[in-house]
């Protein structure tokens, strides 16, 4: 049922990132694994590049052609080796920057290890328990969340797509085999060592001499996100001709520079414990230790935060970070969010500076250095509670942020 096919990464001709100069052989992870073919031809446009509108969304990514491969270097407590940055995932966001996320619901496939194995892919498996790993242990549900909040909503993996009589979850299988050998071929830590950056207790940088070693070494530059001066993660931006089982990458500059400032920026040695934390409650896992750049936002109670800053139990929105966790500001698709007269809301003419509190291995907002939210009831079905800052209110609850 399962054809070797190659998945061809690196980039247009004379991309340095395919480049002898990389040091690594793209072609040694060619054979690694077991693939389903795609039957794409890798000749047309990019995605987000074409120049007439693309029917064959099998074989064209779209809309979301914008894609991130994000990794994190999480310190404390450290995840992965200590000269190795760590998976985060593969993000499909719009051309013009926008992103859906849990696209099909139908196909939020749990139990990945398992689907891996059976599907030919336990060196892929292998891989992730090592590489792809959650800061506070949850490894499954991380690479569930991956998989259904971001996996799902590429066009190119639809079960339309695959080949017939291909196997349930096959399409999962392909996506987090093309996340791994994506990864490969972005030995972050490498590039910087090559260039005499390395973790250290004492050491600072400037954003441009780190940004300059990685296009030295790659031909692009990526974005990096800090947790207040100390690097956290990076996003590597590419667009993909043909289909995401076994197209192109064509890798791009970021089309934003990140949190990260301009100087003083550390680069921590993974020296926090290695050993895993229990989220509270069997709360999601955030994946890193760090501010996320998007994540949701969750009550302690049931369901979380909308876009207006409302509490509801319906599908939750995406908030976008910028900051570190000592002091960051968060928006949504209606705008800056802020606290007025004590009440959360998010859109135009409002704006406040936010903190968040580790506890119990969630990463609590906090408004003045109190984690405490409260509302007059609690919402069920399609009823919105207003969130009010303190515990005044009939119902006491927490906000936690949660990583997309």
């Amino acid at each position: 049922m399962f054809a070797s096919a190659t998945l061809v990464l690196g980039a247009l001709a004379g991309s340095a990132l395919a480049a002898s100069s990389v040091g690594r052989d793209v072609t040694e992870y060619n054979n690694l694994f077991k693939r389903i073919s795609s039957g794409c031809s890798t000749s047309g446009p990019a995605s987000c590049h074409n120049t007439t509108r693309e029917t064959d969304l099998c074989c064209f990514e779209a809309p979301g052609g914008l894609l991130l491969q994000t990794q994190f270097w999480d310190t404390n407590p450290s995840t992965g080796p200590s000269n190795s940055w760590t998976i985060h995932g593969l993000w499909p966001d719009n051309c013009d920057g926008t992103f859906k996320e849990n696209c099909d619901s139908s196909r939020d496939y749990t139990n990945i290890a398992s689907l891996l194995t059976a599907q030919g892919a336990s060196d892929t498996l292998a891989f992730m328990q090592e590489f792809w790993v959650d800061i506070n242990g949850q490894n499954e549900q991380f690479w569930e969340h991956e998989w259904s909040t971001h996996g799902t909503c590429y066009s190119t993996l639809k079960t339309a797509c695959l080949p017939s009589g291909s196997a349930k979850g096959a399409e999962a299988v392909a996506f987090f085999n093309t996340v791994v050998k994506l990864f490969k071929t972005l030995p972050t830590y490498d590039f910087l060592s090559a260039a005499g950056i390395t973790p250290s207790s004492s050491k600072t940088y400037t954003l441009a001499t780190i940004t300059s070693a990685l296009k030295a070494a790659t031909g692009v530059t990526p974005a990096l996100n800090c947790d207040g001066t100390s690097l956290n993660e990076i996003e590597w931006y590419f667009n993909v001709k043909g289909s995401l089982i076994d197209g192109t990458f064509v890798p791009i500059d970021a089309p934003s520079k990140g949190s990260c400032a301009s100087t003083g920026l550390k680069y921590p040695l993974k020296s926090g414990s290695a050993s895993p934390t229990t989220t509270s409650g069997g709360s999601s896992p955030t994946g890193g230790g760090g501010l996320p750049t998007k994540g949701t936002i969750h009550a302690s109670s049931t369901g979380g935060l909308l876009t207006a800053g409302t509490w509801s139990t319906q599908t939750l929105a995406t908030y976008t970070f910028s900051g570190s966790t000592s002091s960051f500001t968060m928006s949504t698709s209606k705008g800056s969010c802020g606290v007025s007269g004590g009440q959360l809301t998010c859109g135009t003419g409002v704006s406040s500076t936010f903190s968040a509190v580790s506890s119990g291995g969630s990463l609590l907002l906090a408004v003045s250095g109190s984690t405490a939210f409260s509302s007059t009831g609690t919402p069920s079905g399609t009823t919105q509670e207003t969130v009010f800052t303190g515990s005044s209110h009939g119902t006491s609850y927490t906000l936690s942020i949660v990583s997309s």
